[in-house]
């Protein structure tokens, strides 16, 4: 039987973190291990914290770590988990006590795994969306490889891989539907699930179970390799940006904010400088051309950072833009390219990082530095300038770990092929359209700035719908 269409209910995600870690060979749960910056419970909380369809979240925990839990939740601000409760046995007896600790008979619950840090708000999107066609709803995405079914070793038979699907995380309800499919499991002596829509499944099988797509990327961290492939998407870039502000939201951001711009006369930067300001932040813009500083000399960075100080009294976001781009080979390349090149670019972002430290400290402030899509991988041509780059990327995430627990966020911005003076410069004249617009890529990393994520690396794509 089909949901009546239409409806808007409440929403509670319940995330399950009850694994102990000891398929990855590690005595901490694999859910508390850090990956760019954050613990992975924290990196999937904060999907859901984020997203503005889910109204509260319980958390079911390992046995032993829930003041772990606990402290993740406060030390974050996630202001959405309602409950941290400690898991049990099973999967499934785990879920059932999570969902006698939902309060609410008419709401819509989102069941996902902790250890599946990349969910994607448009899952989220998708499965609030068929919730209100089914009563219950599962992720899944086809299968690439052939699937066997085997007996002692031995082949029995290979289904059709068209109508195979791997199964992922969330899996919506509507908490009545699971609530009754539990309650009927319970009076059977030989009950046994891998999944709660298997639940459904099998003790309510005249609910019709509707499918959502879900991603390859929406992993679950289960082997040791996993952890290594985790840490490995993190660092190559987050594609999902954070939801764009409207302009109260930027205003209420912003106001009597103050920020500080490294390379803010020109491009990026300086339209950075005008977005903040135009919504009511105290900007302080610093660069070679305008005021003298130089990011690759730590006694100009110094300055700037005492100048603020001075001023205002305190900084909540630093910005750093300031970079060059050198063309060339490598055995070509003079001394004084060579060095300009690792300073401007690398140490430039260690000094302001050191610098500013302090004063962001005071303020639980954000750090946003910047790289180059040629940080994935050497380019001819750019060994200068990717290296630097590709450095600046550890440099995010190893900061954002060093300073979680002061509260201090850093995120790096990796911008498409952007149309700045710096890019014209090298490249010279460019297809009309071929380029991002810079204050395009400049609201954007003001989204970045002012989210709760750290440890992020961010595209920014001329395909993001919300640049239209």
């Amino acid at each position: 039987m089909n949901a009546p269409a239409g409806s808007d209910r409440r929403r509670v995600a319940i995330v399950l973190a009850g694994g102990t870690g000891s398929r990855v060979g590690l005595e901490t749960p694999k859910q508390l291990l850090k990956i760019a910056g954050r613990s992975v419970l924290a990196h999937t909380l904060a999907v859901f914290e984020n997203h503005p369809g889910i109204d509260e979240v319980v958390l079911m925990m390992a046995v032993g770590h829930l003041d772990a839990a606990r402290a993740i939740v406060r030390e974050e601000g996630f202001t959405k988990v309602a409950h941290v409760l400690e898991g049990a046995e099973t999967r499934n007896a785990t879920t059932e006590r999570a969902l006698a600790a939902v309060p609410h008979d008419d709401c819509d619950v989102l069941v996902h795994d902790a250890v599946r840090p990349f969910l994607s708000t448009r899952i989220i999107d998708d499965c609030i969306a068929a919730l209100r066609t089914y009563e219950a709803v599962d992720v899944a995405i086809p299968s690439a490889d052939t699937i066997i079914r085997v007996e002692d070793d031995i082949i029995e038979s290979i289904p059709d891989r068209a109508r195979l699907r791997r199964g992922q995380t969330p899996q919506g309800f509507h908490i009545g539907t699971i609530r009754r499919a539990y309650a009927l499991a319970a009076e059977d002596d030989g009950f046994a699930a891998t999944d709660d829509c298997g639940v459904v499944l099998r003790y309510l099988p005249g609910v019709e179970i509707g499918v959502v797509r879900g991603e390859d990327r929406n992993m679950k961290i289960t082997d040791p390799i996993d952890l290594h492939i985790a840490d490995k998407l993190f660092q190559l870039a987050n594609s999902e940006l954070p939801q764009q502000q409207g302009e109260d939201d930027y205003r209420e951001a912003l106001d009597g904010k103050v920020v500080v711009v490294f390379g803010g006369s020109y491009g990026i930067g300086a339209d950075i400088a005008a977005f903040a300001a135009k919504h009511g932040a105290s900007v302080h813009s610093f660069s070679r051309s305008a005021t003298g500083t130089r990011v690759e000399d730590r006694r100009d960075v110094a300055e700037a950072a005492a100048a603020v100080d001075r001023i205002d009294g305190r900084v909540d976001f630093v910005v750093n833009t300031a970079g060059v781009l050198p063309r060339g080979e490598l055995v070509d390349a003079s001394e004084e390219t060579i060095h300009s090149s690792i300073e401007i670019n690398y140490f430039g972002p260690i000094f302001i990082a050191q610098q500013f430290f302090p004063l962001l400290q005071r303020t639980q402030g954000s750090l946003l530095l910047f790289t180059s899509s040629s940080y994935t991988r050497g380019r001819a041509g750019y060994s200068l300038y990717s290296s630097a780059k590709a450095a600046v990327v550890n440099l995010t995430q190893a900061l954002a770990d060093e300073w979680s627990p002061h509260r201090v966020r850093v995120n790096a911005i990796n911008p498409e092929r952007t149309g700045t003076p710096m890019r014209t410069q090298a490249f010279g004249a460019e297809p009309a359209g071929s380029l991002l617009e810079s204050g395009e890529v400049a609201r954007r990393s003001v989204d970045v700035l002012i989210s709760g994520s750290t440890g992020q690396i961010f595209d920014v794509r001329k395909h993001d719908p919300f640049l239209g």
